[in-house]
């Protein structure tokens, strides 16, 4: 069996890597599936027998691509377009597996070339125009959901990664033997080719900053919803009863860096509290595996974030906010949950710094549950769910 995957993203650069892409191949490889990976010209080539990676050209003089819509995506868009019907002259593919907004140019080609279509929708296409401010126009929106039903519809298979997508999805009409819920909750070492810049090999050295006493880490996008406004100022309190204890934020481009500071420099927590900016993915698992607490203070949304399957997984209590975005997965079982509020948070860090009974029963009760519901061996029963769809 082969297969196309149309990917329209930087895949594999340092700063910001589809990994759900990469497990998806991977698994779907070891399968026996042969795979054509299509994706833009940014990034890193890796190692994945039985997959083939083809790139648009990079057009790296228009700058990096930034997450979600933008007019850039929509030229590259283009180009991944001319790319898929090149391939689809040239091969014979049982089915096109297509990433997010692919799936609308899919699902115009689908009849011509007659392949089976799968969707993997991480989010809905038309609620990104309205969350990244990308626009207001209702005719836009209104076109991009009636793009949305009409692929969900289409496809022979429908993957989503959340509990609150899939909901999405069957409420537009896709039947339940169409649905796969196949979270991005795998995340092995990456194998990277002999030709790559070794950018994620760099040694993560933790910031002398951060001194020797507990550390509290969090790690992802410095963006509104993510709630850091609330982590620092209830770290500001925790720093009342354990003057000891370190924050240490990793991501951020360098101006939500610079303004998340100056509130922590009104907070005169000083040094205590350090922004590392964006680093590796690498370096920021190292940096979080050095953690006593680890954090996600998000205020608002419905995705489950990613990072939560390998935070469940990794032995360091975690305190998450009591949204959701979060309980989607999470209970007060397997971590500390909090309300979105400094107070509340501060607590909740407190807890799980002071309370050692209760760091243990979060930590066992969560190794326990990513083993029954997200490990590997899950997934990879999953994917070969999938794929008996398709054969």
């Amino acid at each position: 069996m082969k297969a196309l995957v149309i990917a329209p993203q930087p895949f594999f650069t340092p700063r910001g890597t589809p990994f759900s892409v990469y497990y998806r191949a991977l698994v779907m490889a070891e399968q026996g599936v042969e795979i054509d990976i299509l994706t833009y010209g940014q990034g890193q080539d890796v190692e994945i027998p039985g997959c083939r990676i083809i790139r648009i050209p990079r057009f790296g003089f228009l700058g990096p691509v930034e997450v979600g819509p933008s007019l850039l995506k929509l030229f590259l868009d283009g180009w991944m377009v001319l790319w898929t019907v090149g391939l689809l002259l040239r091969n014979r593919y049982a089915f096109v597996h297509a990433h997010e907004e692919a799936v609308f140019f899919c699902r115009a080609l689908k009849p011509l070339f007659r392949f089976e279509l799968v969707y993997d929708m991480h989010s809905s296409l038309p609620q990104q125009l309205t969350n990244f401010k990308f626009t207001t126009s209702r005719a836009l929106i209104g076109a991009f959901h009636l793009l949305e039903r009409s692929s969900l519809r289409a496809a022979a298979a429908v993957i989503t990664i959340c509990p609150d997508l899939a909901d999405y999805a069957l409420s537009e009409g896709v039947e339940p033997e169409r649905h796969f819920l196949i979270e991005n909750s795998i995340f092995e070492d990456v194998r990277f080719a002999q030709d790559g810049d070794g950018t994620e090999d760099e040694p993560a050295q933790l910031p002398a900053a951060a001194g020797e006493g507990p550390l509290i880490v969090y790690t992802g996008t410095l963006e509104a919803y993510q709630g850091i406004d609330i982590l620092v100022r209830s770290f500001a309190r925790v720093r009342e009863e354990r003057p000891d204890a370190r924050l240490l934020v990793v991501g951020g481009t360098p101006t939500q860096v610079e303004g998340f500071r100056d509130l922590a420099n009104e907070l005169s927590l000083g040094d205590s509290c350090v922004f590392t900016g964006r680093v590796p993915k690498k370096a920021a698992a190292a940096y979080a595996a050095r953690a006593s607490v680890l954090v996600s203070p998000r205020r608002q949304g419905t995705n489950t974030p990613l990072k939560i399957y390998e935070q469940l997984a990794s032995g360091i209590p975690l305190v998450a906010t009591n949204i959701w975005s979060h309980t989607q997965v999470l209970t007060d079982s397997v971590c500390f949950l909090v309300e979105p509020d400094p107070e509340s948070m501060a607590q909740g860090l407190l807890r799980a710094l002071n309370d050692q009974a209760a760091r243990e029963r979060v930590v066992t009760a969560a190794l326990e549950l990513y083993e029954t519901e997200y490990s590997r061996a899950r997934y990879e029963s999953k994917i070969r769910q999938l794929l008996e769809v398709l054969r």
